[in-house]
């Protein structure tokens, strides 16, 4: 049997629906009981007659406006004369204070909430062109500062940021960072990434670029393809594409991310990227100077530029064609990329030349027909030394296998690798992984590689190279803090032994990098900024992943130094042009060098002179090494 409501329940059922409506609808209530309590009251005295002692006889009108000043000012009851008239307007002004009161507190209480909610970062941001950036983790430091450096020429540059942060934080820690921003404005919202009405907040649809931070705790993953899919399949998406740049950090992954982004998103798997940089730094000295010089925006950069002057030439014709620019590829029409390409490619209607530069606006044609080169002192003919490689890594995490995999594609047959780890199923991942090795052998040793003693015995110094890996199944400071260890022990015994090691280690934590001091660049740091770095640039233009899938690569053309011994004459002074011709001849690209005299010093870019000036000449050593882009 159903139960009917009482008028009782009806009427408190509805008064607290209105009331759910938030302030408004309370000062309606106070407003319309006060509307009552002064026509009761002027209803009151004009039909009883009351009014003050020897005062005039009160209308309906008259008692309204003596009710309503009551109500509002408690302090007109002082000049009230007669009891009864007294009395009335005792009760009127009672009701009054209550009413005023309860406005004053809801009104207070409702601009404190407003208050509130603008400080959560609730509004809709009203900016476009903007960079977007999903997320918070140890990279957004990074990140910002290159992309100031980026936009520094652009007249409203904007940042803005949605994490599931408080706001009042995250711009308390970005001012810490940045206490002078420039003309560059960042704006923080609170939100989460997949929530499409939090999305609308920061408006993604007027975005130029969206950059998706991986989470550094739960399953990051999956918050990143949700973050891209919460993008690109919402109701109210944009018409034209998106430009979403996001981090991935597993292999597996890799497929369901680009399923999702499609020709929207560059997905770039940072795991994988930072097993190459390893495999490929801490072979050569100084690369690692020469990627930082490329990826950040302070200095050289990568740069796409339509000539149409060098339509129908060769590249090697491009790659005498400017002084202040060093051509390293072509981007053609169809969307591919040749880097190095053959130097009889010819350059079609539509292709872009890809170089490397100041700026946008400093890659010019020189015009020059005649560069000085030095025909003489060119070496033709080279013979390259096959040199059995040892390494050494302390540590393990899953960047091992690839590592390994990578600097097999590198070394000579009959190289060594020696694994020096505590966890003991390092053996069976290895096992698996020997059969597959072409030109290497690998051996496991169970040890604690932060002690002294085991470096020492194991010895360091027999090995070319050394690369320290993180434990991932540890806190992620803990970890970093074996790392800094082991390599404090390193560099002791380098100085005690005066031996010079190439070594390449790891930091999970992007801020403990600053900790381990770094000196020189065969000592390279390894860590989530090489990451920002290349989100940063990608956020810029999506269509340098392609440049770096192939440079970070062991296929196609990758960046070597060389011994200038393989190009001119040791102890000749020539112009870089020179160099270019001796580079071109062999199928190389020459696009910078190294002076040995300078590759202890931090404040000359430990020697390292990318895009140099062609004209210039050259006193060349024979340590010095020469920059070049090369099949192998």
């Amino acid at each position: 049997m159903i139960t009917k409501p009482t008028l009782t329940q009806r009427l408190r059922y509805s008064f607290e629906n209105t009331l759910s409506k938030g302030t408004p609808a309370i000062i309606m209530w106070l407003a319309i009981l006060s509307i009552l309590i002064v026509v009761i009251a002027a209803a009151f005295l004009a039909l009883t007659g009351i009014k003050q002692a020897e005062g005039e006889d009160l209308n309906f009108v008259e008692a309204a406006w003596q009710s309503l000043m009551h109500t509002m000012d408690s302090g007109t009851l002082g000049g009230d004369s007669g009891w009864s008239f007294r009395i009335v307007m005792l009760f009127v002004t009672i009701g009054g204070i209550f009413i005023l009161s309860s406005l004053i507190g809801t009104l207070t209480a409702g601009l404190e909430s407003t208050l509130d909610e603008m400080r959560k970062g609730r509004s809709k941001v009203l900016e476009s062109d903007h960079t977007l950036i999903l997320g918070w983790s140890s990279k957004i430091s990074s990140i910002i500062s290159e992309l100031m450096i980026a936009n520094a020429n652009q007249k409203k540059p904007r940042i803005v940021i949605m994490a599931d942060k408080d706001k009042v934080e995250m711009e308390d820690e970005i001012r810490s960072k940045f206490p002078d921003t420039g003309h560059m404005k960042i704006i923080c919202r609170t939100g989460s990434p997949l929530d499409l009405t939090d999305l609308e907040v920061v408006s993604p649809h007027d975005a130029k670029s969206i950059i998706i931070l991986s989470p550094e705790e739960g399953n990051a993953d999956t918050h990143v393809i949700k973050s891209i899919l919460a993008i690109t399949n919402n109701p109210k998406r944009k018409q034209g594409k998106y430009h979403i740049v996001a981090e991935i950090r597993n292999q597996e992954n890799m497929e369901a991310a680009e399923l999702v982004g499609a020709d929207e998103a560059v997905i770039v798997l940072s795991g994988e990227l930072i097993a190459r940089v390893t495999a490929q730094t801490c072979r050569q000295s100084g690369l690692s100077v020469v990627y930082t010089e490329l990826l950040d925006f302070d200095g050289a950069e990568i740069y796409f530029k339509k000539e149409e002057n060098l339509y129908n030439k060769t590249y090697k014709e491009a790659l005498f064609a400017y002084e202040n620019s060093a051509v390293m590829g072509i981007y053609h029409a169809n969307g591919d990329v040749s880097i190095n390409p053959d130097m009889d490619k010819i350059i079609g209607q539509g292709d872009k030349i890809i170089a490397i530069s100041e700026d946008d606006d400093t890659i010019n044609l020189s015009g020059k027909t005649r560069f000085d080169i030095e025909i003489s002192s060119i070496i033709n003919e080279v013979q390259r030394e096959q040199k059995k490689e040892r390494t050494l890594i302390l540590g393990w995490n899953q960047k091992g296998n690839s590592i390994i995999r990578e600097l097999d594609n590198y070394v000579s047959q009959g190289s060594e690798i020696l694994v020096v780890a505590e966890l003991t199923e390092v053996a069976g991942i290895l096992n698996i992984l020997k059969p597959i090795l072409k030109n290497t052998t690998v051996e496991f040793k169970k040890a604690n590689t932060t002690e002294k003693s085991l470096l020492n015995s194991l010895p360091v110094d027999s090995y070319d190279h050394i690369i320290i890996l993180c434990y991932e199944d540890m806190d992620i400071q803990e970890a970093d803090a074996k790392t800094l260890i082991t390599l404090l022990h390193l560099r002791n015994i380098s100085e005690t032994a005066k031996i010079d090691f190439s070594i390449v280690s790891e930091m999970l934590d992007v801020r403990n990098r600053e900790l381990a001091e770094v000196t020189k660049a065969d000592d390279f740091i390894v860590s989530d900024k090489l990451i920002s770095l290349m989100l940063s640039q990608l956020s810029e233009n999506r269509h340098l992943e392609k440049v770096f899938s192939t440079l970070f690569s062991s296929d196609g053309s990758e960046i070597y130094l060389r011994p200038i011994k393989h190009y001119v004459q040791p102890e000749s002074s020539t112009n870089f042009y020179t160099i270019l011709e001796s580079a071109a001849a062999k199928g190389e690209t020459a696009i910078g060098y190294r002076i040995e005299s300078l590759s202890k010093e931090t404040d000359q870019t430990y020697g390292i002179v990318v895009n140099p000036d062609k004209s210039k000449k050259v006193k060349w050593s024979a340590e010095d090494k020469i920059i070049v882009l090369a099949e192998d």
